[in-house]
C-alpha cells in the first residue's frame, strides 16, 4: 500500500515546490497582512497616529520574542518528524508532534505571566518613550492574555505542512488574517478602542487560527494525529527537536533584540520620528522575509522527507529549484523598494513628516535586499537536513556577532548623519552574512550529499 506521503519521492522537485510552497508563500503574504495591518491602521489614529505606531513599535520585538518560540518547538519538530516520515517511521513521527506540543503549552504558560507581571519594565527596556509607553501598555496588556493562541496557530501550523498539507496549513493564517482584517477598523474606530481594540483583533483571530489547527490535527485528514498518550515528554524525541529548533529560534528571537537596539539609538539619535520610521521600516522587511520563509516551508517537507529516503539527487533538486525561486522575489522586491520607497512608506501613514523621513531610510535599511534569496535558502535546507550546527552558527554570525555591534558602531566611526548611520548596519551586516553562508554551503552541501550517496549506495 502507497504511503499518503509518497509523492514527495515521486513528483518532480520542482513541480512540487510550486505546489507546496504557492499556498506557504500566500500564507506568508496573508501572515505579512496580519501583521502589519494594526501598523497601518494605528498610524492612521486621529491625533496620535504617529506617537502610537512608536509605541506599538516597542511591542514588536516582544510579539517577535513570542513567534521565535513558536519556532523553537515547530520549526525543530517538523523537519524531524518528516524525517521519520521519509524512513516509514510514523509513530516516532507522531509522537515528535506530540512533545512539540506539550513544549508550546508550557512555553505559552510561562512567557504569558512573564508578560503580565514584568510588561513595564520589559517595554521601557525596549525602547518605550514616556511619550509613548501607555500606547505600548495598552497593546500589550492584551496581547499577553493571547500568548497561547499565537504558540498552537503558528508551532502546529509547522506540521500541517511537513506533511504536505500546505494548502491546510495556509488557510490557518487565512482564516486569521481576515478575521484580523475585518475585526481591527471595528475595534478601532467603531468601538473606539483604539490600540486597544487591534490588540483585541489580533488575540481573538490567532484563536481561531489556533482552533482550526487542532481540529485538522486531531481530524481524519491528516497523515500525523495529534494523539494524548503522545504528548507525554520524551527527552529522546524532544532534545533534538529542540537542537535543531535553536537555529530559528535564534534568528528569531535575535530580531526581537536587534529591534530594542535599534529603538534605542534611533531614539537617541533621532527621536519618536526615527522609531516610528523603524517601526515602519520592519514591515517592509516582513514584505521581503516572509514570502522567503514561504518559499523555504514549501521546500522543506520535499528536502527532509528525500533526505531521510536517501535520495541525494532529488534532494539536490530541491535545493535548485528553492534557490532559484529565492532569488527571483528578493530581486523583484528589492527593486520596488528601491524605486518606490515613499509608496511603501504611505501605506503606514499619512503624516508627511514621517513619509518624507521614511522613503531615503528604507532606501539604505534595504539596500542589500537582493541578497536575502541566498542567505534563506540556503540556510534553511541546512535546517531541513538536520544540520544543526550550521544553521545555528549563521543565524548567531548575522545578527549576533555582526548585526547588534554595527547598530553601536557605525554612527561612531562614520561621517555622516547619525541615524542613517544606524539604519546602514543592516546592509553591512547582510552582505558579510550571505557571502560566509554561501561559502559554508558550497562546501558543506556537497559533502552531505556524498555521504548519502555512500549511504545509500551502501544499503543496495
Amino acid at each position: 500500500m502507497q504511503r499518503d506521503s509518497e509523492f514527495l519521492a515521486t513528483e518532480k522537485p520542482s513541480r512540487l515546490l510550486v505546489k507546496l510552497a504557492l499556498p506557504a508563500v500566500t500564507a506568508q503574504l496573508v501572515n505579512m497582512l496580519y501583521n502589519i495591518v494594526d501598523r497601518m491602521y494605528i498610524g492612521r489614529l486621529e491625533g496620535i497616529g504617529t506617537d502610537a505606531l512608536a509605541g506599538v513599535g516597542a511591542c514588536l520585538p516582544v510579539i517577535l520574542l513570542v513567534s521565535a518560540f513558536a519556532a523553537l518547538a515547530s520549526m525543530g519538530g517538523a523537519p524531524r518528524a518528516s524525517i521519520f516520515m521519509g524512513r516509514g517511521d510514523r509513530e516516532n513521527a507522531e509522537r515528535t508532534m506530540g512533545n512539540c506540543m506539550t513544549l508550546l503549552l508550557v512555553l505559552a504558560a510561562v512567557l504569558t505571566c512573564a508578560l503580565l507581571v514584568f510588561q513595564r519594565p520589559i517595554l521601557l527596556a525596549f525602547g518605550a518613550l514616556p511619550e509613548t509607553l501607555s500606547h505600548a501598555l495598552d497593546y500589550m496588556n492584551i496581547y499577553a492574555i493571547g500568548t497561547v493562541f499565537v504558540q498552537i496557530a503558528l508551532g502546529m501550523n509547522a506540521f500541517i505542512t511537513a506533511q504536505g498539507f500546505s494548502r491546510t496549513s495556509m488557510l490557518t493564517v487565512l482564516i486569521g488574517a481576515v478575521l484580523n482584517i475585518g475585526l481591527d477598523p471595528l475595534f478601532m474606530f467603531t468601538f473606539d478602542m483604539g490600540v486597544k481594540g487591534a490588540a483585541l483583533a489580533t488575540i481573538l483571530s490567532q484563536a481561531v487560527s489556533a482552533a482550526w489547527v487542532l481540529w485538522f490535527l486531531c481530524g481524519r485528514r491528516t497523515n500525523l494525529k495529534l494523539r494524548l498518550k503522545y504528548m507525554a515528554p520524551r527527552l529522546k524525541l524532544l532534545l533534538p527537536c529542540l537542537a535543531l529548533g535553536v537555529s530559528p529560534f535564534i534568528m528569531q528571537a535575535t530580531e526581537a533584540a536587534i529591534n530594542v537596539c535599534f529603538n534605542r539609538q534611533l531614539a537617541l539619535y533621532g527621536g519618536a520620528l526615527a522609531v516610528s520610521a523603524m517601526t515602519i521600516l520592519a514591515s517592509v522587511m516582513q514584505f521581503a522575509m516572509l514570502p522567503l520563509q514561504g518559499l523555504t516551508q514549501g521546500a522543506q517537507p520535499i528536502t527532509s522527507y528525500n533526505y531521510g529516503a536517501k535520495n541525494p539527487a532529488r534532494v539536490r533538486a530541491s535545493f535548485r529549484a528553492l534557490l532559484v525561486a529565492c532569488m527571483l522575489y528578493a530581486g523583484i522586491l528589492w527593486l520596488a523598494v528601491m524605486l518606490f520607497p515613499q509608496g511603501f512608506a504611505m501605506l503606514f501613514s499619512d503624516d508627511a513628516a514621517l513619509i518624507a523621513f521614511t522613503a531615503p531610510a528604507l532606501r539604505v535599511y534595504m539596500a542589500a535586499g537582493v541578497l536575502f534569496g541566498v542567505q534563506l535558502a540556503c540556510q534553511q535546507t541546512f535546517i531541513a537536513l538536520g544540520n544543526a550546527k550550521s544553521s545555528l552558527f549563521l543565524a548567531v554570525l548575522r545578527k549576533l556577532i555582526l548585526l547588534i555591534p554595527l547598530v553601536y558602531i557605525l554612527p561612531a566611526v562614520l561621517p555622516m548623519d547619525q541615524t542613517m548611520a544606524v539604519y546602514l548596519a543592516e546592509p553591512v551586516a547582510d552582505t558579510i552574512a550571505v557571502t560566509t553562508t554561501a561559502l559554508l554551503f558550497a562546501h558543506q552541501f556537497p559533502r552531505a550529499m556524498r555521504a548519502l550517496e555512500a549511504d545509500a549506495c551502501s544499503k543496495t
